[in-house]
């Protein structure tokens, strides 16, 4: 599905910053059926990630030592960077690197939320965000996983207008996020089963068309399966990390969902 714009509050980007950003791209090249192109010194070796011959992803050095699992971080489309990020810290946030330009792609901000949770702000200018989404290869959810969805709930409302909606998914306390009436993301609560050293977090979801088999490959390219292969009412999905300890999540979307 091609996307042309977002809708301030969207989910609109993801990047992974990784330790051996080249060898980590081809393996999710190989998952993804990504074609990745570096940008160049200029950007650090910061990669972006093309399927079907759109933007969806990008992949970039680690710029310090991981100090538990690593993440793709979640970018939210806003149509100014520097009032967000000034409202973001006003609501209980923190902003770790300030609103700065990306050349001519966009303006960026990278936080955390008052649950933990590493967020980043995007504003558009050449570079819209993802080019296309809900598709094999591309993003299609967006999930936080936090100890305090009272507050991450109150917290993205007051940012961003979210509606927040209880729902029961596999017997987990699961909220639906949405904006202006669509399905945007979810929110799941890190409750006692978990393990104690997992932060907060957004967790990304690429769509694959085959859960079971893409679960497979990403064992035989070095990777590691967390959790599933599942069902849930939107498809079949697993939680799983790349081989340098990246985690994101892939689903088997069924065509309704």
């Amino acid at each position: 599905m091609e996307i042309t714009s977002y809708a301030p509050g969207t989910p609109c980007w993801v990047d992974l910053h990784t330790a051996d950003p080249g060898t980590t791209a081809e393996f999710y090249a190989e998952l993804l059926g990504w074609t990745v192109q570096d940008t160049g010194p200029e950007s650090g070796g910061y990669r972006i990630a093309l399927r079907a011959g759109g933007a969806v992803a990008g992949i970039g050095p680690q710029y310090e030592p991981a100090r538990g699992p690593t993440f793709w971080t979640t970018h939210l489309s806003t149509d100014d960077v520097d009032a967000t990020a000034a409202a973001f810290q006003r609501a209980g946030g923190q902003v770790h690197v300030a609103p700065v330009d990306v050349f001519d792609a966009g303006r960026f901000a990278v936080g955390s939320d008052p649950t933990g949770a590493a967020v980043a702000l995007w504003q558009p200018r050449r570079r819209i965000g993802s080019a296309r989404v809900n598709e094999p290869g591309a993003p299609c959810w967006h999930e936080l996983a936090t100890r305090d969805p009272e507050r991450a709930a109150e917290f993205y409302r007051e940012l961003f207008g979210w509606e927040v909606v209880p729902q029961q998914v596999a017997g987990t306390d699961y909220r639906l996020l949405r904006l202006g009436g669509r399905e945007i993301g979810g929110m799941v609560r890190i409750g006692d089963d978990w393990p104690a050293e997992v932060p907060p977090h957004w967790l990304a979801y690429f769509a694959v068309p085959d859960a079971d088999v893409a679960v497979q490959r990403v064992t035989a390219l070095g990777g590691t399966v967390l959790t599933g292969p599942l069902d849930i009412e939107p498809g079949r999905f697993a939680v799983v990390h790349d081989p340098a300890g990246g985690v994101f999540g892939i689903i088997a979307l069924r065509p309704e969902a």
